[in-house]
């Protein structure tokens, strides 16, 4: 099994009181045996259900699990910022808490890592479980970062990266707060400053509940945001 010196992991969560404990305990085990030093930062983006209780819950057991409350819901890309710049380690990872991933699959990330020497590891679906719909306006958004920005991956918004501190340290703020132009802009702004970056193949599992990535005002703020980036590099 690939191991690491130092991680941390953070988890974006919004409303996941059905699945949020699972998936942290199941996180938590895995962290046990591939990292010496670790830590994971569960980021509440103004859950309405009983998750921030049951967050609370489990980080009295352990320390190394701590949780970043938001008073309100600030949107995915609040949370991935306040995940980023609260890390402590060497290396970062994230992961969508809604159930669709199996963090298990660290390791063959960690593995491509050593492989490659890489800055950035990112995730692409082997076999997308969402709508006709959203791979559709998926490939659209690629096409249009590849045109504008030169980057070329196999999935842009795959919620599953492993990310070296310093990637996040030398490059501008990242400043999305809707939706998920963040991943986006994280990919444009590693290869500007010349970061290299290596994609691996994960499973996809359909997801528990809707989310809010494919809203129009979403949709609409992201191309906004794209454009907006665009102009200033």
């Amino acid at each position: 099994m690939a191991k690491i010196d130092s991680l941390s992991v953070f988890l974006p969560v919004y409303n996941e009181e059905r699945d949020i404990a699972k998936t942290i305990l199941s996180v938590r085990d895995t962290l046990s045996e591939v990292a010496t030093q670790w830590e994971l930062i569960i980021v509440d983006d103004g859950s309405k259900d009983k998750t921030r209780d049951i967050i609370e819950g489990l980080t009295k057991n352990d320390p190394r699990i701590k949780i970043i409350n938001h008073n309100s819901n600030r949107g995915y890309g609040a949370s991935l910022r306040s995940g980023f710049y609260s890390a402590k380690y060497s290396w970062i990872a994230f992961m969508d808490s809604d159930g669709q991933f199996d963090f298990s699959e660290i390791t063959n990330f960690i593995e491509k890592q050593n492989e490659t020497g890489a800055d950035l590891v990112i995730g692409y679906y082997k076999e997308r479980k969402v709508s006709f719909f959203k791979k559709i306006t998926s490939k659209i958004w690629e096409f249009l970062v590849f045109i504008l920005f030169g980057l070329k991956v196999k999935d842009i918004d795959c919620g599953f990266k492993l990310i070296s501190k310093k990637v996040i340290e030398k490059i501008p703020q990242l400043e999305s707060e809707r939706g998920a132009f963040i991943s986006s802009e994280l990919l444009i702004k590693a290869k500007k400053a010349g970061f290299r970056i290596v994609e691996i193949p994960v499973a996809h599992y359909p997801a528990t509940r809707v989310g809010t990535g494919r809203k129009l005002n979403v949709i609409i703020q992201s191309f906004v945001d794209l454009i907006k980036l665009w102009k200033k590099l």
